[in-house]
């Protein structure tokens, strides 16, 4: 706009980022955001007579010299203990990992298939979709094997609404097994604005985004 030399859209501009800047990275915003997607889904119970458990992929890197439980990222991490706890809870269970390579040269899923395997999971109870480059593509592999049947889905809880609306779409019938959390309990408004609190209320806006496309694409 100064390049323009439109003055007052300039200053109207840099005003309106600073507000939203900080509107973002206030707590008791962003948990709003994030309480909001969250509490549609409760944990899961461990009870479904169920055969298999999806969990979806997330970021991870191939670096050979950190082990493998820095290898997955912090939400990857909780959505494979979610499936492994499960699968120790239902017996005759089989874990399904999906997710590409992305900019590595080794597919998600089967990075959260190693992990499994060295957190004691067999083999021979494991499937790997390594091609699923998103959430859509990850629900399609997983109708090939479960047709109609009940399943569990494990996905970051913040996720879960949009996965749980793109997997029944296809007529699929997942049960829902929220993890990796990022809402905290309300302690007060007086906070100061901070990166974590901006950094929930992208994931936040990332998802209701997506959610907005789904509807949008019907």
């Amino acid at each position: 706009m100064l390049f323009l030399k439109k003055y007052r859209l300039s200053k109207l501009s840099l005003g309106a980022s600073f507000i939203f800047l900080s509107l973002f990275s206030y707590e008791p915003f962003s948990n709003a955001l994030v309480k909001n997607l969250e509490d549609q889904y409760p944990k899961y119970a461990y009870n479904a007579d169920i055969k298999y458990i999806h969990v979806l992929g997330s970021g991870h890197n191939t670096d050979e010299s950190q082990p493998i439980s820095s290898n997955i990222g912090d939400a990857g991490i909780k959505r494979v203990l979610e499936g492994i706890l499960i699968h120790k809870n239902i017996s005759g269970t089989k874990l399904i990992f999906t997710g590409y390579e992305g900019d590595t040269n080794t597919s998600n899923a089967q990075m959260n298939a190693n992990l499994a395997m060295a957190l004691g999971v067999n083999k021979d109870d494991i499937i790997i979709g390594k091609e699923p480059k998103d959430t859509m593509e990850e629900a399609y592999f997983t109708k090939n094997i479960v047709g109609e049947d009940t399943f569990v889905l494990v996905t970051s809880a913040t996720h879960m609404p949009r996965s749980m609306e793109l997997f029944k779409s296809l007529g699929l019938n997942p049960i829902a097994a929220p993890s990796a959390f990022y809402k905290k309990e309300f302690d007060g408004y007086m906070k100061v604005p901070n990166v974590y609190s901006l950094q929930n209320s992208q994931m936040a806006m990332h998802e209701y985004i997506g959610i907005l496309w789904n509807k949008l694409r019907k």
